[in-house]
């Protein structure tokens, strides 16, 4: 079993700056990590996602160039550092974990990918 725990929410400015971070403890593999997130009343949308070397990285369109996604593997996490943030970027954001078998089949940007989630942090961005 697989516990995500995410921090690093909180309430910003437009134009400003955020950092998540996603920790995980237990049984730990190699696993693809992603962000994901979702504002009341919509589906959850894909952000981020990295591979367990790091030699593959996606993004979702809205987010390239403002985001960036990276991880620690000795320290079993992920960080989601957030630049020039948006009021659209306003959501809760989820960390989400598995392995390369179900990234082989769904991609690394389709929910299916991800057996492991987080509670959640929200990021309020005003204008």
């Amino acid at each position: 079993q697989v516990q995500l725990v995410e921090s690093g929410g909180g309430l910003v400015q437009a134009g400003g700056s955020l950092r998540l971070s996603c920790e995980a403890s237990g049984s730990f593999g190699n696993y693809v990590m992603g962000w994901f997130r979702q504002v009341p009343g919509k589906e959850r949308e894909f952000v981020a996602a990295i591979s367990w070397g790091g030699g593959k990285i996606e993004y979702v369109d809205s987010v390239k160039g403002r985001f960036t996604i990276s991880r620690d593997n000795a320290k079993n996490t992920v960080d989601l550092q957030m630049n020039s943030l948006k009021p659209e970027d306003t959501a809760v954001y989820y960390c989400a974990a598995d392995g390369l078998k179900p990234m082989m089949i769904y991609g690394m940007r389709d929910e299916r990918t991800y057996r492991y989630w987080g509670q959640g942090t929200q990021v309020t961005v005003s204008s």
